[in-house]
């Protein structure tokens, strides 16, 4: 119970971070808007998933998959091993020898099949000279990345054991944060317009800005209060 407490009050600590994060997508996403050669095959990718799962039946089985896979890859980086992983299109598990919040919340922002596009496109251009396929790279990515996003907002609207066991609140905020700041460092890195590290700067000095902007409002309401 405490343990929940405290991760409230570090929710609510860290919304004036969730607020500059916003603000510092959208200057990058203006920065960066240009890139038509990236912004349309990324669209259109999208686009075909969505009708996808418009029209068809949905492929549960294999977000479950990647769900539970997500765990047990940010188990390992914290040094922990998987003993069990079952997944079907009903739901799964996996039971693992070391967990935190990163490792309960991984799959709602860590988009494990964008990622895996990106790792198998990186790796074909490096041994196969799959440079001159972008293109299809970044269709694909845009579609796997629809997928994260559309079946992980069609979860969440079920009571997982992921949130109930962080909290409502905390959950939010490091879901929200997660999938922001992936999306910082991500755009960046795919048009190649601005560094990869000026979208952490923005955010950075957006949440810097509404901090101050509450400390200064917080101190006109103090003399109020006062009286």
């Amino acid at each position: 119970m405490w343990a929940k407490w405290c991760k409230f009050v570090i929710a609510v600590l860290l919304l004036p971070a969730c607020w500059g994060a916003a603000r510092a997508l959208y200057r990058v996403l203006l920065a960066n808007g240009g890139a038509d050669t990236v912004w349309v095959p990324l669209l259109a990718g999208a686009a075909c998933w969505g009708a996808v799962f418009c029209l068809l039946p949905r492929p549960m089985w294999l977000y479950v998959v990647g769900h539970e896979l997500t765990h047990a890859v940010w188990t390992w980086l914290f040094g922990g091993r998987v003993t069990r992983f079952r997944a079907s299109a009903q739901g799964g598990h996996v039971l693992v020898t070391k967990s935190n919040f990163l490792v309960a919340l991984a799959p709602y922002f860590f988009p494990f099949y964008a990622v895996l596009v990106v790792a198998l496109f990186g790796a074909g251009t490096w041994f196969l000279g799959w440079a001159a396929y972008r293109v299809w790279f970044h269709l694909l990515l845009g579609a796997a990345y629809a997928f994260h996003v559309s079946l992980t907002w069609q979860i969440l609207q079920v009571r997982q054991t992921d949130i109930t066991s962080q909290g409502y609140l905390f959950s939010a905020v490091i879901i929200f944060l997660g999938n922001v700041l992936t999306l910082l460092v991500a755009v960046p890195l795919l048009t190649g317009q601005t560094e990869w590290w000026i979208g952490l700067d923005w955010w950075w000095r957006e949440t810097a800005d509404t901090v101050g902007l509450l400390a200064r409002w917080l101190a006109l309401q103090a003399p109020r209060i006062h009286l």
